[in-house]
This record gives structure tokens, C-alpha cells and sequence, in this order.
């Protein structure tokens, strides 16, 4: 298709969306600089957006247009990912750093520009370079445009951003763990709530968040892991929750004492204030899936207090928190859940037409040139995606190479649909056992999916035992999926098909696939572009554990990638 047909059908299909009924056009500014901040009685320098951490919530309706005017004034290079956005017509801000956009440099801006039809509930936005979004990241909540929520109306809405939080600067100790091949960043100082430590930290107990609560009211709290590298369990003592929707979409109600939550998901959880007049505290702490892994990790505890109007200042009460490798409670959690659909929602397809069987976990790649502490006899750590690290491109982003008909020089179309070779995925001897040396061994490479537009996929995503077991947060851009089925051990197709859920399956964005397990989804390819799937543990970014689908255009205005914006950040 031509360059002037493309922008023609755009022209059509814009013109639709500006005269929907009912809906606005939100502008911020984004100014990204450093901040001097004091945390743990230390002051440290951080980048934030307009001096704050977390950066500032957006609030938007159903169906509205967002324009974030993005001001680069730190010395790093920024993009931003607006995570869990469908951004339909809109791969252009998608944000990921060579994914979708060359990265905005110091002194530069770029406004991304996208709509929010067809999403209600907790998204949020964050850096996608480096380990930025460390401090670079907030809310991003959209209400419905009918002010109609599936459940009982809450008497206030209020963001939980669970934080993760290092004394030492975030992009020096991810330059160490490239260099020295080591591939794992040091363990945080503590964990934070609304970007507080809280009380249980030795130092400076006086950055705590308060929410102060009126007696036998709801409250809707928009819970998001924000987290770099860790997963959280997050309670409130003498309270309960029922959870009504995850990754902005609706599920049944779900009755829990504790939300598990992995990095990148959000988890929008009911509260009910019928405890005794007193002061509570809320508590984050790790979920540590590892099963044969590193065997450090930041064990603290991040604390805010829940206080009743009127209530005396009595010490607050703890919540009996879960052990921090408490498996059964988190896949407890996360298979519980069930969809709510709704009239006019899609449903689940019954049928796919690419199947890919992808294994997930850590390897062994050769030391890069650069590595230069690497041990070049072992190699370094690294991971992969059906035994390939993806690679990313330098000189140029994956959607303008494809947009440009340039993707020959910047990717190969050829990512496996299975792994190359079939074994015992989930047992420790993987590591040991010399046959399988060679599986070790991942190999670099910028390769991609190629899907049809509106095809429907079917991934089966597999968790390895190399190098170390764990939950792995795989985050999708582009689309929601569904999640048909998650289990332990290997992937059996006859027994796990007959436990597929195909009629209120949870409909998700980020999926943690169990430590020594595996976890199936489904989604339609609907939405031209390039999408990256990769692990939500930022330090797995680095080493490789990622995927990209190219999904062509359809044949409709609405289903053709239009050319990117004027103002377009430059390589």
C-alpha cells in the first residue's frame, strides 16, 4: 500500500473519531528531570516527571483523546509506555525504547498522542528505557463514560502505586550487571507505598502514606506493581477486599484477604471500612517464586497506615503477612480469578490459527565485546523466548522499519514457533545434565512473529528450569488476552485442554507464568503494528527474555497503520 493511500484512509478514519459523541481531548505536560529526594535518611538524586514520585495520576473518560506533551530535561535518554493502552491506530506512542520509537534525547519532546476507547479501570504509564521506570511512573485511570461501574459505587477512588526503592542509582547497577556479565541488578533498599517506605524501616520512619477513611464506606483502591524486579503480596490488617477487576478489565467479584500482584498488573480491589475505629497498617512485601535460584532478595516490608476519622493515635495494627515463597497462595490468587463480560464485549475465541508452544526462562550467552568484566569462559546470563535473546535494534525502531519496508536490514521474520528442541522443561538436572548443554546456550537475535490481521493466537507459554525457576510477568503490548488455563510442571495438551476456561476466562495484559509451570492465553490479532511481549522483570529486559509480533494491516481505514506523527523522534 502506498505511502499517500495510507494517509487517506487515515484522514477517514480520524475523521470518524473526531465526531464521536461525547468525547474530549486531555493535554499534559510531562517535564522529565532530575530530582534530589530523601529516602531512608539518605538524599539521592532520581528522575521523575513534574518533580514528583510517583509522577502524576492521569484521569481520563472512556473514549477520550490523550495528548502528553513529553519535556526531556534529564541527561538519559526517555520513552514513555502508556502499559495496557490498546493504542489502536496509534503504535507510534506506544513507547517502547526501538520498539516502536527512537528515544526522545536530552533537551528533545514528543507528545504522544492515542484514544482510550473501549477501556475502563487502572492502567498506568512508565519509562521504557533503562531501568528508569524505577521513578518514572504513575496512574493512569479511566472512568467510565457513563459514571456506571458493575458493582456498588464507591464513596472514593483511591491509586496504591506498590514501588520498589535503591539508595544506589538504578542506571550505574544495571551498567555493572551488563558489564560484568553477571545479568542480575542488586537487591533494592526497600519496597514503597505511594512511593514511601514506611515505619518497619529502621531509618526515617516519618515517609509513610496515610489514607484517612470514614467508617462504613467502600473504597475502590487502583493497586498497581510498579516494582522493577519484584512481585508483592499486599494486605490491610483487619480488612478484607473483593477484587472486581485486574489490568482494567471487569472480573466477578473475588473475596481475598490478600492481593498477589506481579510487576506491571493492576489489581482494582473493593474495601469495606467496618473494622473497630483504630489505625491499620497496609503492608507490601516480596513474593519470592525462585525455586532453584539466587537465593538473595530484598526481604523488607513496606508499610502506610489506614486511620478512621476520629480514631486515636494507637499504634496501628499489623497484617499477618503470607510467607515470601508462599506458592499456593499466589497461584491461588491468580487462578481464581474470572472474567465478567459484559453486552457487546468480545468473546472468547473457540478457535486459533497460529499455535505457538514458547518456552520462558534464563540461559547462557557469549560475553558481548562491551562485557568488558565478563567471564568469557563461562559467558554471561541471559534469557530467551523459545531458546532466541532478542536483540534490540540500534539504528532504528521496529515499526518504522516496518512502516518503511526497511525490516530486512532491522529483523528477521522467523521466530520459532517451538522451542528447538522438546525435554523434561521443569526439572532441576536441566542444569547438569550434559545433553542438555547445548539448550544452555541461547542465541542473540532480532526475530519476529509475522501475524495476519485479526488472526487469533494461541500461545502456550512454557517456564524452563535453566539457570533458575521463577514466576515470570509476561506483558503483551497492543492487546489484552485471555487466560485459558495456568498449571505446574510440563505442558500436557491432553489434560490441559479439558481444563480451558472458554466461557469467563480472565482477561489480562501481563501474565505470570508459575514458577516451574506453564500458563495458556489467547488473543485476536486486531491491531496493526509491532508489539513487544517481554518479561515485566526488568533486569530479564537486558538479557533478552522478549518477543516481537508484527501484525499486518487489515483492509479497512480503521485496520491500516497510519504514518507516523510529525514530530517524531529521530535516531
Amino acid at each position: 500500500m502506498t505511502c499517500g493511500s495510507r494517509i487517506l484512509l487515515f484522514a477517514v478514519a480520524l475523521l470518524c473519531a473526531l465526531l464521536a459523541a461525547d468525547s474530549a481531548v486531555v493535554e499534559r505536560t510531562f517535564h522529565v528531570r532530575n530530582l534530589t529526594v530523601s529516602r531512608l535518611c539518605e538524599r539521592r538524586v532520581i528522575t521523575a516527571v513534574n518533580g514528583k514520585l510517583p509522577g502524576p495520576t492521569i484521569r481520563v473518560r472512556e473514549g477520550d483523546t490523550l495528548l502528553v506533551h513529553v519535556v526531556n530535561l534529564s541527561p538519559y535518554d526517555i520513552t514513555i509506555h502508556w502499559h495496557g493502552v490498546f493504542q489502536k491506530q496509534s503504535g507510534w506512542a506506544d513507547g517502547p525504547n526501538m520498539i516502536t520509537q527512537c528515544p526522545i534525547r536530552p533537551g528533545g519532546s514528543y507528545t504522544y498522542r492515542f484514544n482510550v476507547s473501549g477501556q475502563e479501570g487502572t492502567l498506568w504509564w512508565h519509562a521504557h528505557t533503562s531501568f528508569l521506570r524505577a521513578t518514572v511512573h504513575g496512574a493512569l485511570i479511566i472512568r467510565p463514560r457513563n459514571h456506571s461501574f458493575p458493582f456498588r459505587q464507591p464513596h472514593r477512588q483511591v491509586p496504591i502505586l506498590l514501588g520498589e526503592w535503591w539508595n544506589a542509582d538504578v542506571g550505574d547497577l544495571e551498567k555493572q550487571a551488563f558489564l560484568t556479565g553477571g545479568g542480575i541488578v542488586n537487591i533494592s533498599n526497600a519496597f514503597t507505598i505511594n512511593g514511601k517506605p514506611g515505619h518497619l524501616y529502621t531509618r526515617c520512619k516519618n515517609h509513610t502514606y496515610k489514607l484517612e477513611v470514614v467508617a462504613g464506606k467502600t473504597y475502590l483502591l487502583r493497586i498497581i506493581n510498579s516494582a522493577v524486579n519484584s512481585e508483592l503480596f499486599f494486605k490491610i490488617a483487619g480488612h478484607a477486599f473483593t477484587v472486581v477487576a485486574v489490568d482494567a478489565s471487569y472480573t466477578k467479584p473475588y473475596d481475598t484477604d490478600v492481593v498477589v500482584i506481579a510487576p506491571g498488573q493492576t489489581v482494582d480491589a473493593l474495601m469495606v471500612t467496618d473494622a473497630p475505629f483504630a489505625r491499620y497498617y497496609m503492608a507490601s512485601q516480596p513474593y519470592f517464586s525462585s525455586l532453584n535460584g539466587p537465593p538473595s532478595f530484598d526481604s523488607t516490608t513496606a508499610t502506610a497506615i489506614v486511620r478512621y476519622a476520629d480514631a486515636d493515635d494507637v499504634p496501628p495494627q499489623m497484617p499477618r503477612m503470607p510467607a515470601f515463597n508462599d506458592t499456593p497462595t499466589a497461584h491461588r490468587f491468580y487462578t481464581n480469578l474470572t472474567g465478567l463480560r459484559r453486552p457487546g464485549e468480545p468473546a472468547v475465541p473457540l478457535e486459533a490459527e497460529e499455535h505457538m508452544f514458547v518456552t520462558v526462562g534464563l540461559g547462557v550467552l557469549a560475553c558481548e565485546p562491551t562485557q568488558v568484566v565478563c567471564n568469557r569462559s563461562r559467558g554471561t546470563l541471559g534469557a530467551s523466548m523459545n531458546n532466541v535473546s532478542f536483540r534490540f535494534p540500534t539504528s532504528m525502531s521496529l515499526l518504522e522499519a516496518h512502516f518503511s519496508g526497511f525490516h530486512e536490514a532491522e529483523y528477521q521474520p522467523d521466530f520459532p514457533d517451538h522451542p528447538p528442541a522438546m525435554f523434561d522443561f521443569t526439572n532441576n538436572s536441566l542444569n547438569t545434565d550434559p545433553r542438555l548443554a547445548p539448550l544452555l546456550r541461547t542465541q542473540r537475535g532480532t526475530k519476529v512473529k509475522k501475524v495476519k490481521y485479526n488472526a487469533t493466537v494461541e500461545m502456550v507459554l512454557q517456564n524452563t528450569a535453566f539457570v533458575g525457576t521463577e514466576n515470570h510477568p509476561l506483558h503483551l503490548h497492543g492487546f489484552n488476552f485471555f487466560v485459558l488455563a495456568q498449571g505446574f510442571g510440563n505442558y500436557n495438551a491432553t489434560t490441559a485442554r479439558s481444563r480451558y476456561n472458554l466461557v469467563d476466562p480472565q482477561v489480562r495484559n501481563t501474565i505470570g507464568v508459575p514458577a516451574g509451570g506453564w500458563a495458556v492465553i489467547r488473543f485476536v490479532a486486531n491491531n496493526p503494528g509491532v508489539w513487544i511481549m517481554h518479561c515485566h522483570l526488568e533486569q530479564h529486559v537486558p538479557l533478552g527474555l522478549a518477543t516481537v509480533f508484527v501484525v499486518e494491516d487489515g483492509t479497512t481505514p480503521d485496520s491500516i497503520l497510519p504514518p507516523p506523527p510529525p514530530d517524531f523522534p529521530a535516531c
